[in-house]
């Protein structure tokens, strides 16, 4: 891990991000809300990863669009070194957008099939007027050596390249404009498992050498425990547990993390076989229509007649470690 202070470079403040649902072909007519993140809190600190986790359609790629803007958030604020970028027109966005950067999550449709690798990884510096000429090849050479890859390689295109090395290209185009803070949506997911720890180890080199933050988003907690400092848990658009990963994972409070936890695979046969999983009943509601109160009152175990009728908030548990429900009142 880089050395973190306690500076936030990222603070999200009540975060809304409703899509529109329409019906119809010719006339169309809006019949409602997808709630995609509804009311979502948290902050990042300079040189820290911060992990968010939940069960796919909880609303965390869409968190991670939102504060890059790269959707206009419905309500709230995300402040990027004390500014506004919701208050900020394109224009604006624009100067910023060299700080902030996102490593998608498929290295195959990320990348443009047409264009060389090389030009794939410069295309940010030619956009942004950065670089030309000799100290633009240069820069493209030194970005393929600093993520792994053969400089050689730069006039190949993305097909003649494995799964692992396009994700270092993606890598090497988001590094290219020396961004402070990178959003990591799910970018080893679609790796194979020795590849992924390849891709962890270089992030986390790259994160040491450069005094990069990042918010990094999955859905495999085994991951997320080895790269992240702190770990939020998502769950239908609401953050519901927020922690250290060593608080987390030895003390998880919220009855989801504890599901979710209770799923990981243990590398001890002895232990995996003693131990209790908690297997929630029923489906991830709509987003369209979630629960009243508690979202995750209908598949939790300890449910009572509280938490369908009222919604918890965050609130502090001990140093940092928030969770959201109402067995802790």
């Amino acid at each position: 891990m880089s050395q973190k202070n306690n500076s936030n470079i990222v603070e999200v403040n009540d975060l809304v991000m409703y899509f529109p649902l329409v019906k119809g072909i010719i006339r169309r007519k809006k019949i409602g809300d997808i709630r995609a993140v509804d009311g979502v809190t948290f902050s990042i600190k300079k040189g820290e990863t911060l992990g968010l986790v939940g069960e796919s359609g909880c609303g965390k790629t869409t968190t991670g669009r939102c504060i890059l803007q790269l959707y206009r958030p419905t309500k709230g604020t995300v402040l990027f070194e004390g500014e506004n970028l919701c208050d900020l027109t394109k224009k604006d966005l624009r100067p910023l957008r060299r700080k902030m950067q996102i490593i998608f999550q498929d290295p195959y449709g990320s990348l443009n099939p047409r264009r060389t690798a090389g030009n794939i990884v410069g295309e940010p510096m030619k956009i942004h007027n950065l670089a030309s000429g000799k100290e633009y090849r240069d820069r493209v050479l030194e970005l393929f050596r600093i993520v792994g890859l053969n400089p050689a390689m730069t006039n190949r295109y993305p097909h003649e390249f494995s799964g692992g090395q396009r994700q270092r290209i993606g890598i090497a185009r988001a590094l290219a404009m020396q961004p402070d803070f990178i959003v990591c949506d799910e970018a080893i997911s679609a790796l194979d498992v020795s590849i992924q720890a390849q891709t962890i180890n270089l992030l986390e080199e790259l994160q040491e050498q450069f005094g990069l933050t990042y918010l990094f988003i999955a859905h495999d907690l085994a991951v997320v425990r080895h790269i992240s400092d702190r770990i939020a848990v998502m769950y239908l658009g609401k953050i519901v547990e927020i922690a250290s990963r060593s608080d987390l994972y030895e003390n998880p409070l919220h009855p989801y993390t504890q599901a979710l936890l209770s799923a990981v695979p243990i590398p001890d046969p002895r232990v995996e076989a003693t131990r209790e999983r908690i297997i929630l009943s029923g489906e991830v509601p709509s987003p369209h229509n979630p629960p009243s109160g508690c979202r995750f009152h209908t598949r939790c175990l300890n449910a009572k007649s509280l938490c369908t009728e009222e919604e918890p908030v965050l609130r502090e548990m001990g140093t940092d470690h928030l969770v959201s429900c109402f067995l802790y009142e």
